[in-house]
């Protein structure tokens, strides 16, 4: 599901640490024929932080702080995203969770947890479909695992995405940077179509997530969580998408608590 800009906009960081513009830690990864932006944070086992459409690594700035105290946190734009830029003119869901799992690799780890929010809970939920050995646990917030109607917690969602789909569909886009929005848009357009016949596959534990005003429908997260075996799930009460940051003490510490259960 699309993390609008605006979405990102409304939301203020109280940023001590520059996360997403941090040149004291920020490196470039090749991976897969691309460069990943990354940064890392902390020391203890990995954990992978995987933010929205249209936003970048600076979605954890609530997060980060908490999680670096145990973990080795790694921040990473994802392709087509903040610095991690990627000028085909189609990307796929099953694309950034294979960069994700290779991206692991290159920084010679094993395996991770994975915390994912959006379209980045999209991904996460992918890793444990395509690369379960690269996945210790995970938590999704805001996921979503097809693309229609069925989906939009908001009646006029799916209408609304339609309506700009067919006014824009035969232009022609003038600059990279308008290229690339309408790539995103696509993107949650089309996608993602991962079957419950995936979801039965995940063995790792997993944790879903939304908020009890998410735009995703609850029935929805509902039905995504009770296709994973043993998964857990967490309706966030007087929170919308943003549940990771509109209620980031809470958050911080429920995920902290599902990753270090036995």
């Amino acid at each position: 599901m699309a993390l609008i800009p605006q979405l990102i906009a409304a939301f203020s960081f109280a940023q001590k640490v520059p996360y997403g513009k941090n040149a004291a830690v920020g490196k470039y990864y090749d991976v897969r024929g691309i460069k990943l932006y990354v940064e890392e944070y902390g020391s203890g086992e990995p954990l992978l932080m995987i933010h929205g459409n249209g936003g970048d690594m600076s979605a954890f700035s609530e997060n980060v702080p908490c999680f670096a105290k145990k973990y080795s946190v790694i921040l990473v734009d994802s392709r087509s995203q903040g610095k991690s830029v990627d000028t085909n003119p189609f990307i796929t869901f099953e694309q950034m969770a294979d960069d994700f799992a290779e991206l692991l690799h290159v920084l010679h780890i094993s395996k991770a947890y994975v915390l994912g929010w959006s379209d980045g809970g999209i991904s996460a939920i992918l890793m444990a479909v395509r690369h379960p050995d690269k996945v210790i646990k995970f938590a999704s917030t805001g996921a979503n695992v097809t693309p229609d109607a069925s989906s939009y917690a908001d009646p006029n969602g799916w209408p609304g995405s339609k309506n700009y789909y067919e006014q824009n569909k035969n232009r022609k886009w003038r600059t990279a940077k308008e290229r690339n929005a309408w790539k995103m848009f696509m993107l949650d357009w089309e996608q993602p179509n991962i079957k419950l016949t995936e979801l039965h596959r995940i063995k790792c534990p997993a944790l879903i997530i939304a908020g009890d005003h998410d735009v995703i429908a609850d029935k929805h997260t509902r039905l995504i969580q009770a296709n994973i075996p043993g998964s857990q799930l967490w309706i966030v009460k007087d929170s919308g998408h943003g549940t990771l940051i509109e209620h980031a003490d809470t958050f911080n510490k429920k995920v902290d608590a599902f990753f270090q259960h036995k």
